[in-house]
């Protein structure tokens, strides 16, 4: 008699305890965070797509034009400076750390931008086969970035949205489920890059 009871409650306890999990959100909460981290790898795979992409870029706008060094510079910089920055899935709740590489990735972007902007004063870099490939490519994976950042951030929305509810809220509190950040748009990005060229100072330097 005693040991039936003592299997009844622990029927019950387990039904209880089962009942809870799904009542608290648990599997919700796990399915939507491995969404996210799925998200998150298809952003790291095109933002690595990109970094790839720059050695060969650089190289090739170096062998074609007199190009602005300083230009080149920036986008060497900021490459190293991506690739000092590595986030893993379960650093996206930290948002010290999430903005940090997203202010990196959004520098090269910007000097990626600009170098674009800037060849277009230079005829044989433009006419250059090898220029124009790696153009399209790095536009084409831009593209791509931008999907891949929107799709991310869905997949957080959807999460946080899970985190702060209730009844979910009490299951992500129990077991650590925290807020993911989101990828903003970054101050300037509407406005077109402001790229000025010193053709006075050349000329002076000429004229010298």
């Amino acid at each position: 008699m005693f040991q039936l009871s003592k299997k009844l409650f622990l029927s019950l306890s387990l039904l209880v305890f089962s009942v809870s999990f799904y009542g608290c959100g648990y599997n919700t909460l796990v399915e939507q965070s491995e969404k996210v981290n799925s998200a998150w790898g298809q952003v790291e795979n095109q933002y690595q797509r990109r970094a790839d992409l720059i050695p060969n870029l650089v190289s090739t706008v170096k062998g074609s034009a007199d190009f602005e060094k300083s230009t080149l510079t920036e986008i060497t910089d900021a490459r190293s400076k991506v690739g000092s920055i590595q986030i893993k899935a379960e650093d996206l709740d930290d948002p010290e750390k999430f903005q940090k590489y997203q202010e990196a990735q959004d520098k090269l972007s910007s000097a990626l931008s600009r170098l674009l902007v800037v060849s277009e004063n230079y005829p044989q870099l433009r006419s250059n086969e090898n220029f124009q490939q790696l153009q399209s490519q790095l536009e084409g994976t831009e593209n791509r970035i931008a999907v891949e950042r929107k799709k991310f951030n869905d997949a957080v929305q959807e999460y946080n949205t899970t985190v702060k509810s209730f009844p979910s809220i009490i299951g992500a509190k129990i077991f650590g489920y925290k807020e993911k950040s989101y990828f903003k748009s970054a101050p300037g990005t509407e406005k077109a890059p402001d790229v000025k060229f010193d053709f006075d100072k050349k000329k002076d330097s000429d004229k010298k």
